[in-house]
């Protein structure tokens, strides 16, 4: 039996007209003294909404309907069920009694509801992520209050995974625009080094965007290691900010053996790291790092993922201002590890023009600084330097472009540097340098009528494009006695900066009289999606070098860079740079990336640096089925002759939202690692 029921649409801002219930079957029964109409088979349609029960009876004068058994209200994306419901058309407000309620990806219960289109608040609630079950994140409060899409807050909550709910809360609250703790890990295992280990993580929302927690991890072999962390993202004034930070603290009874410079780790060990970016008004920005290590161990013994990438943190201040055609900022970098040279500024002011173009179509660029510089020995070896330095660099160019495939740009630039603490029997030092140069670019194309069905080709576009750039400053050089090296020359194997703007090792500077050439070229194809799809690049350029200082030859290496893309399954890049008389590499890196989909991956990837290096590395994964995916890494040293390291795991998803990883990994060589480690870690992959 079917009875529907029409609602006239809300319109303007007048009340709701009554329903028009039409009525479809004859037993439906209307009680003209109360003036409720009751029947069986409830199935309303109100808006966006639509109500089923297996009964009802509705008061055509309160506009209040009372559905009665197996009560189901979908709205949108969201579904309520309860043994009864009650609802007022007149103010869109409903009460519940024994509630179901699903809108992804939370799933809510309670033993009774009220709410409206904006808000529902329930009783002895139960949350969870997705539906319930042992490994499911689960809130249980005294009442939750959910306003859809937006937030949940609870009161008198208690929070875990399953039954387990170990961490209490007066006041929860959580943005669901975020993940549902979003920051929960769990890492245990085994190494020689540390013994028998478990690492715990968990992170909590006390006030909306602010998450607050920590880390505690337990090594048989080394101790407990503890510290606070959080993450914090929010909104002030309409300007948003966002941060992480965490620490670690350790009386470690391990053997701790020797740090960086050769000396004893002491016992008590820790370290704190904090991240944060901030926008403070529509033109000026906040972005900060700190990382304080009290060893230069600490990440390498306990958290070697985070410290290999990054094995000399950084600990800077910058604020930027952002004009119509400037940039204004302020730059702080400071030394809070004592074993690290840093190169401070406490801070550095800088302008910034952006290159703007006048009169006959002449582009001009500009920079100034003001940098208060130290640098620090470390450990007792080498000299203190204090520098206090004001830099200043303009230039002139213009293009001349007499068509589309040629351009030719001469440039002419000064740099004036005052340093006010000279060294060298100076108290005050002034150099005045110039430079003169040119850029130069040809850009040639052709088309190729060549289609491979096999390999998704569709004609192929062929960009060259050689390029020419010489600088000329004769007088770098001068006044190096007078100068503290603070900016100096640092190690690199690629081509550096050539004009006098660019370069960043102002404080040693070498006389430059070079041509710089270079040939790009590119190979495209026709895509469906992105218009056009780069099927190979080669990239070459070498540096003539008509002065330089000693050591150099005459002919820099020739540097090359190339990729080969010639399907989606398939990149292969490389890097490299040979000398061009005797064609021996210096330098070899590469990279072959091959993949099916999310089903299997491997990379076949070199490194290679003549005298010093020559490591090869395979990373491969395989989908096993939808819960199971095996992983391997295996790093061979050439010049060694042994893996450095081998790495087997297996990655495990569990109810959608977790993730553990068992890993089994093998060391060889001199190194602080232990020869033998297996870790079991789980994190959150679901919410």
């Amino acid at each position: 039996m079917l009875l529907v029921l029409l609602a006239c649409p809300h319109r303007g801002g007048a009340a709701n007209p009554p329903l028009q219930p039409i009525f479809t079957n004859e037993s439906t029964e209307y009680d003209d003294r109360t003036k409720e109409t009751s029947g069986k088979e409830l199935q309303l349609v109100y808006g966006d909404m639509l109500l089923t029960a297996d009964s009802f009876r509705y008061n055509t004068q309160t506009r209040i309907i009372t559905a009665e058994g197996h009560a189901i209200l979908t709205r949108g994306a969201r579904r309520l069920l309860a043994d009864s419901l009650t609802y007022n058309f007149t103010d869109d407000t409903y009460i519940v009694g024994d509630l179901r309620m699903g809108e992804y990806p939370i799933y809510l219960t309670g033993t009774s509801a009220s709410g409206d289109r904006t808000t529902l608040s329930v009783n002895d609630a139960r949350a969870t992520v997705h539906e319930p079950g042992a490994f499911v994140p689960t809130l249980h409060a005294r009442k939750i209050f959910y306003t859809p899409g937006e937030k949940l807050r609870a009161e008198g909550a208690n929070v875990g995974v399953g039954n387990v709910r170990p961490v209490i809360f007066g006041l929860f609250q959580q943005n669901l625009n975020e993940p549902l703790i979003s920051y929960i890990s769990l890492n245990g295992g085994y190494r020689a080094s540390l013994g028998a280990f478990v690492e715990a993580g968990l992170h909590l929302p006390l006030a909306p965007g602010f998450k607050l927690g920590g880390d505690i991890d337990i090594y048989t072999n080394r101790g407990i290691m503890v510290g606070p962390s959080g993450s914090y993202v929010g909104t002030r004034d309409g300007a948003e900010f966002n941060g992480r930070f965490s620490s670690g603290f350790i009386s470690d009874h391990g053997k701790r053996l020797n740090d960086i410079l050769g000396n004893p780790i002491p016992k008590n060990r820790g370290f704190v790291e904090w991240e944060h970016t901030q926008q403070l008004t529509a033109n000026l920005t906040l972005i900060g790092e700190v990382n304080y290590w009290k060893d230069s161990e600490i990440l390498r013994d306990f958290r070697p993922k985070e410290f290999f990438p990054v094995q000399q943190p950084d600990s800077f201040v910058e604020s930027v201002y952002t004009g119509e055609n400037y940039f204004v900022s302020l730059f702080a970098r400071f030394q809070p590890n004592s074993f690290q040279l840093v190169q401070q500024r406490l801070p550095e002011l800088r302008f910034d023009l952006l290159p703007i173009t006048f009169g006959p179509q002449i582009t001009e660029q500009f920079n100034a600084s003001f940098a208060a510089l130290r640098e620090d020995p470390v450990n007792g070896v080498g000299p203190e330097l204090r520098s206090d330095r004001f830099d200043t660099y303009y230039a002139l160019s213009r293009t001349f472009a007499p068509n589309a495939w040629f351009a030719f740009t001469p440039v002419a630039g000064g740099r004036l540097t005052y340093y006010d603490r000279a060294t060298g029997g100076r108290s005050s030092y002034t150099r005045a340098l110039g430079e003169v140069g040119f850029d130069a670019v040809l850009r040639s194309s052709a088309t190729y009528n060549y289609k491979n069905d096999a390999w998704r080709i569709d004609g192929i576009r062929h960009l060259l494009t050689p390029r020419l750039s010489y600088r000329y400053i004769p007088e770098a050089a001068k006044g190096q006695a007078y100068i503290p090296p603070i900016d100096r020359e640092t190690f690199s194997t690629y081509l550096p900066p050539l004009g006098l703007g660019a370069v960043r090792n102002i404080d040693e500077l070498h006389a430059t009289n070079t041509l710089r050439a270079g040939i790009d070229n590119t190979f495209q194809t026709r895509d469906p999606i992105y218009g056009s799809r780069d099927l190979l690049v080669l990239n070459l350029a070498a540096d003539f070098r008509f002065q330089r200082p000693p050591g150099e030859r005459d002919v820099s290496e020739i540097h090359t860079e190339f990729a080969f893309m010639p399907a989606r399954w398939m990149q292969f890049d490389s890097y490299s740079s040979f000398s061009p008389r005797s064609l021996k590499v210096r330098e070899y890196n590469s990279g072959l990336t091959l993949h099916d989909g999310n089903q299997w991956s491997v990379r076949f990837s070199s490194n290679f640096l003549r005298a010093d290096i020559e490591d090869y590395q395979v990373d491969t994964s395989f989908r096993i089925n939808e819960s199971y995916e095996a992983v391997v890494r295996l790093q061979y040293d050439a010049r060694k002759r042994r893996f450095n390291e081998q790495a087997y795991g297996i990655r495990h998803k569990i109810s959608n939202l977790w993730l553990a990883e068992y890993s089994l990994t093998l060391y060889d060589g001199p190194r602080r690692e232990s020869r033998v480690g297996f870790n079991v870690q789980l994190s959150v992959i679901g919410f």
